[in-house]
């Protein structure tokens, strides 16, 4: 599985990558904009990222303009979504509207910070990635 962690604060960076690398290859981004080229990169060498980690509160793009814009991205180039990468947010932001939006945006979950890793593990169950 390839998996790309957008996160900019550098503790949870670290811990995103120290969890998520056994499940998979890792790139990790700390911006927003970084996540966008990162995966139009991807997708460009066809070796697009199966799950996408968001922190909504990042520089540059936040997670809901990172997340809006790779799903044009993917419209763009024709990807059904039943094809599409798996986004889950990741963020502090618990409230129901930012809940709300991230999913109309297109996210598939979202996890709130702390990660609880008993949690994440059975969404990615749930999701099928592992």
């Amino acid at each position: 599985m390839r998996i790309l962690i957008a996160e900019d604060d550098f503790a949870s960076r670290k811990f995103m990558l120290r969890f998520l690398a056994k499940y998979g290859e890792c790139d990790v981004t700390v911006d927003g904009m970084e996540a966008v080229d990162a995966f139009t990169m991807a997708l460009e060498a066809n070796e697009g990222y199966d799950l996408i980690c968001l922190d909504i509160m990042m520089p540059v793009l936040d997670g809901y303009q990172t997340l809006k814009a790779i799903r044009d991205i993917e419209k763009e180039n024709g990807i059904p979504e039943s094809t599409q990468c798996k986004i889950i947010m990741t963020t502090a932001l618990s409230e129901g509207r930012n809940v709300q939006k991230a999913f109309e945006l297109g996210c598939v979950a979202y996890a709130g910070k702390p990660i609880d890793q008993q949690k994440f593990e059975n969404v990615l169950k749930k999701l099928e990635m592992i």
